[in-house]
């Protein structure tokens, strides 16, 4: 456990990462219209720029996480975030120095996809290990409202840089990363593990018996989660469409409305990670109510066409969001053991970009056949995803004890 002294900066460093991974999307959503028009795209190419990044990270993911159960979290976090930064740097130019452009800066999007892949999901399992118990949450919470915040302060922020160039986006990359890696370099500081890391057989053998005991439920936090990114980022990218389209909003006033949804979603985020503490029981409450808003805000908005209202409305979903992915975090982190969470988490992850990746092109095509039937279609999936988590997320309240703080039947380490 790190010193009082030290653990404001701890919190800091550790927030700071899945905030550098968050910039990697939000903040190419203002750019994008200009980007398809400068570089003369379909809109599915357009969107395959947000795609390519979540895929490579999703791939990627599950292969860093077991290195960081294998040697450090700092191992890892810390080229990741480099490689994150120069793949930014090689679109940037790509795209400052050529007229067709557009592949070098998919490359150079994988390569930040893969860098991603070191950052918000090995910050969470660095947070299981350094903090206990309620703490836990509290920080978990804390990361999770980063990554809120890094959506919110994203699109303003790329409207700003876009007023430059809509390429100028990809140049703030590596100076964000250096905030990072600085932050990490100096104020994280890991236990020496005097163990030798189990052989990879055993390893595995481990992982297996994990999904054996508590598969069900895992793989429904990680649809739950998947499911919260695909809808954010999918409503992110038609709120941008038709800011553009139909209200003619752009530059900075774009990103300002865009920042609406996310704020609030941020605020709900740091709210629930504060409030839960290991109250497992009160977290899968919390998981179906947020699901349940998402559901009533993505019906309700079939019927609204004016900005403000859909705005009100929009933002009921950011609520839902925000109870739902704190809880999810600190009951997939307080699963298992420290040898094996990096991976464990990771996977989590790597669903989650999964969900980021799939957003734009389905929202696309979506948006092509009928808004009716868009809202219609993700709130028949919200509501399905919350009534999974009821009915497969189950948590072992202890008899006698006041507020039923749950736990898990099995925690192999």
């Amino acid at each position: 456990m790190p010193s009082n002294k030290n653990k404001g900066m701890l919190v800091a460093a550790i927030g700071s990462i899945p905030l550098i991974m968050t910039l990697g999307n939000s903040m190419l959503i203002p750019i994008l219209p200009q980007m398809k028009s400068a570089l003369n795209l379909t809109q599915l190419q357009t969107s395959l720029t947000i795609t390519v990044f979540s895929v490579a990270a999703a791939i990627f993911i599950p292969i860093l996480g077991y290195l960081s159960d294998r040697f450090s979290r700092k191992v890892v976090i810390l080229p990741a975030l480099i490689l994150y930064g120069l793949g930014g740097l090689l679109s940037g130019l790509a795209a400052s120095a050529f007229t067709s452009s557009y592949v070098w800066i998919l490359i150079g999007r994988t390569l930040q996809g893969i860098g991603a892949a070191g950052t918000a999901p090995i910050a969470m399992a660095l947070t299981g290990d350094l903090f206990k118990g309620g703490e836990q949450s509290r920080v978990l919470g804390i990361v999770e409202a980063s990554n809120g915040f890094g959506k919110v302060l994203s699109p303003i922020l790329g409207s700003l840089v876009g007023l430059l160039a809509w390429f100028a986006v990809f140049y703030a990359f590596p100076a964000i990363c250096l905030i990072s890696i600085l932050l990490t370099w100096i104020f994280i500081k890991e236990k020496r593990n005097r163990q030798a890391p189990p052989p990879f057989g055993k390893y595995v053998r481990g992982l297996l018996s994990v999904f054996k005991y508590e598969g069900r439920w895992l793989f429904t936090t990680y649809l739950a989660g998947a499911t919260c990114l695909f809808t954010l980022f999918g409503i992110l990218f038609y709120l941008s469409d038709i800011l553009e389209k139909d209200y003619k909003i752009d530059g900075v006033v774009k990103g300002l409305i865009l920042a609406i949804p996310l704020l609030v979603m941020g605020a709900s985020s740091y709210i629930t990670g504060s409030k839960i503490g290991k109250n497992m029981v009160l977290m899968r409450k919390l998981i179906v109510l947020g699901f349940l808003l998402m559901t009533l805000s993505y019906s309700i908005l079939t019927f609204f066409e004016k900005l403000v209202p859909f705005l009100l409305i929009l933002v009921i979903s950011s609520v839902g969001t925000g109870l739902v992915l704190p809880c999810i975090n600190s009951l997939i982190t307080g699963s298992v053991g420290k040898e094996r969470r990096g991976f464990v988490i990771s996977l989590y992850g790597s669903v989650r970009f999964l969900g980021v990746a799939i957003g734009p092109p389905i929202f696309t095509r979506l948006m092509e056949w009928s808004k009716t039937g868009m809202f219609l279609s993700i709130a028949a999936l919200t509501l399905a995803v919350g009534l999974l988590s009821l009915t497969l997320i189950h948590v072992k309240g202890k008899d006698g004890e006041k507020g039923h703080k749950a736990s898990f039947r099995y925690n192999y380490v």
